[in-house]
């Protein structure tokens, strides 16, 4: 046997593996994707972090296992995130509230998902409207329908279920399980079974399927009922994480599944598509997001990066499409020196917008490897209170020589939960959290718990495990204050309206229900309208525009905070500061010039920057095991154009 025998099986080996590589383009992203975070984090490939990707992958693959055989059939569903949250709520729902046998419970869940599926499939099917508007329409009323049945707060899940987001032995998650479960379900439905090549037959053209005898309709309504009863599953793997049903949960991951799809080799036009490609598509996502996050890359920035290699990912499967559709003189699917170009391109400029972020945010930081790393988890950097925290909070790590990462959950108690796990894997000094829901937020802090990473709280408290200390505002007393100061203003009397943050959120209820008890105080006075505006400035003007149609003669407005509050003064037009008092929450620079400008009579401040900086300390402290009080308040003053100079 000579060398060169020898040599020719490794050639043909090295050409098959490049061929593989070649010819899925999703797959070749995501291997680009595990070396570069690998070479930029050295906490990138531990077995911990590896089992992360995996279950921050899980609910976004379930959902997208679902989506997939409505894409193969050239369809859209774009309500998998409200079924998801809607079939979670009904589980809790029954199981806590109606005292239903836990098993009934997640049955009930289960046609619940699937009743919204078949709704979709017959107004598609039977209703001649368009998969985008059908499920659209869907995804309002399964949002609204978990807001109405919870009441706009989660509602705590069954002990049996929550065990769905815990491990087997100690290590094996048991949401990656049921990922893999689904996915052979999802893999056997579209290659094994009539339902599958029906999908594929109708795809690729549904004119021809019926013609060949296919009832088409009938089809659709099985494919969205699928639908519907995968995310009905991913609600619950999602809800069993957080412990407790969350009616604003998987608010937008219809998206992300779409995209896992799309990524993963689907067709939008339909006829094409398979589950090993959604499930790589999944996990582009899930590694991006923790990459980026173990990279410390700005959570704005997070955003550019994700959309970016999605169409990076995406363009090189459409090159190795086109590659392979040449004839074999132009290189037989590998595309020639031209295409493998292009691939090369491709991978240099991903790696090249990752690598470059990460070096963009780190440099300058520190200076050099620190003794201390903090992880700061805000709810939102969205709203001016908490971008003021985090700047608050940046200044004193800055002070103290200390590296502080900050993560943006976008008001996502299931990303946030992510975020924290993340921190854990990275062996962070301290963690401080500032929870999108004090209940949501418990599993994950009681794995930083168990891996002995104090944990601070801020703004908002944590339930169900231990946090070293709470630095925060008292919601329920500043509510009391602005009804007093409501109440003062207008002489016991008058007809108010009342604008709510986001629902489910517990600065929400904290806040309502301090204005409620307050108010209650003055019989003279009469809450007309309650309304909520998720803390948003744009819908706060909508939202009160609107009560003004119906309440023209409103005496008072009471906002949950700041923003909402700048958006009902520029409804109230000229009547805001003169003859209808507005009262807002939080104390930010804006709320502060409007206080000067004489449109907002008051705001109760709570020293977001103070907060952030005593969450800081308290931080450190613990991180050098000292001792320190289990619950630091930060002073709450209403501010008016009496006292407004004296802040800054």
């Amino acid at each position: 046997m000579t060398t060169e025998t020898l040599k020719k099986p490794q050639a043909k080996n090295s050409g098959s593996l490049l061929r593989l590589l070649l010819d899925n383009g999703a797959l070749t992203a995501l291997v680009v994707l595990v070396i570069a975070m690998s070479l930029m984090s050295g906490d990138f490939l531990t077995t911990q972090n590896l089992l992360n990707v995996g279950v921050q992958a899980a609910v976004t693959a379930i959902l997208a296992f679902g989506v997939t055989f409505v894409i193969v059939s050239a369809g859209i569903d774009l309500s998998v995130g409200s079924v998801a949250a809607l079939s979670a709520t009904v589980l809790a729902w029954a199981a806590t509230s109606e005292g239903v046998p836990v098993a009934i419970a997640v049955l009930l869940a289960v046609v619940t998902g699937i009743a919204c599926g078949f709704v979709n499939g017959l107004l598609i099917s039977y209703g001649k409207l368009p998969p985008f508007i059908a499920t659209l329409a869907m995804l309002s009323v399964g949002r609204g329908l978990s807001l109405v049945i919870s009441q706009g707060s989660p509602i705590p899940f069954p002990n049996s279920i929550s065990k769905l987001g815990d491990t087997l032995g100690g290590w094996l998650p048991v949401p990656v399980i049921v990922m893999i479960v689904m996915g052979l379900i999802t893999a056997v439905v579209l290659g094994r079974t009539f339902i599958g090549r029906s999908m594929y037959a109708i795809g690729g053209n549904e004119e021809a399927a019926r013609l060949s005898g296919l009832r088409v309709k009938r089809q659709k309504l099985v494919i969205y009922g699928l639908s519907g009863l995968f995310a009905a599953v991913a609600g619950i793997v999602l809800a069993s994480r957080l412990a407790s049903a969350q009616p604003q949960a998987a608010n937008g991951y219809e998206l992300d599944a779409i995209a896992a799809v799309v990524i993963g080799g689907a067709s939008l036009a339909g006829g094409t598509g398979k589950a090993s490609g959604t499930f790589i598509g999944a996990l582009i996502l899930a590694v991006l997001r923790n990459g980026l996050n173990l990279l410390s890359v700005s959570a704005f920035w997070q955003q550019v990066v994700i959309g970016v290699v999605i169409a990076l990912a995406v363009l090189l499967d459409t090159a190795r499409r086109k590659a392979g559709a040449q004839p074999a003189a132009a290189g037989a699917g590998t595309g020639g020196p031209k295409q493998r170009m292009q691939y090369v391109i491709a991978a240099v400029v991903a790696i090249a917008i990752v690598g470059g972020l990460a070096v963009w945010n780190n440099t300058g930081s520190s200076g050099g490897k620190k003794d201390l790393k903090l992880g700061m988890a805000v709810s939102t950097l969205n709203n001016p209170f908490f971008t003021e925290m985090r700047a608050g909070a940046q200044a004193e790590a800055k002070k103290q020589g200390v590296e502080l990462t900050v993560t943006d959950a976008q008001n996502d108690a299931s990303q946030q939960a992510n975020q924290l796990q993340n921190f854990t894997s990275e062996g962070m000094s301290a963690v401080i959290v500032n929870p999108v829901d004090s209940d949501a937020v418990g599993p994950s802090v009681r794995t930083a718990n168990d891996a002995d990473i104090p944990v601070v709280a801020a703004d908002r408290g944590v339930n169900k495990a231990k946090a070293a200390t709470l630095v925060a505002s008292d919601n329920v007393a500043g509510g009391k204050q602005a009804a007093k100061v409501m109440a003062d203003k207008l002489g016991g009397k008058g007809k108010i309206a009342v604008l709510q943050g986001q629902a489910g959120t517990s600065a929400s209820r904290e806040r309502g229900a301090g204005f409620a008890a307050g108010i209650k105080n003055y019989p003279g006075i009469k809450v007309v309208a309650k309304q909520p505006a998720d803390f948003d400035r744009t819908k706060g003007l909508d939202v009160m525009t609107n009560m003004l149609q119906s309440h023209p003669d409103v005496d008072g407005v009471f906002a949950e905070n700041d923003e909402m509050a700048l958006g009902a003064i520029k409804a109230l037009g000229s009547k805001a500061g003169k003859s209808v008092p507005v009262i807002g929450f939080d104390g930010t620079p804006d709320g502060f010039k409007a206080v000067k400008a004489g449109t907002l009579y008051a705001s109760v401040a709570q020293q977001p920057r103070e907060l952030g900086k005593m969450a800081v300390q308290n931080a450190i402290n613990a991180a050098k095991d000292k001792k320190i009080s289990s619950a630091v308040k930060v002073p709450v003053k209403v501010v008016t154009a009496k006292n407004v100079a004296d802040f800054k």
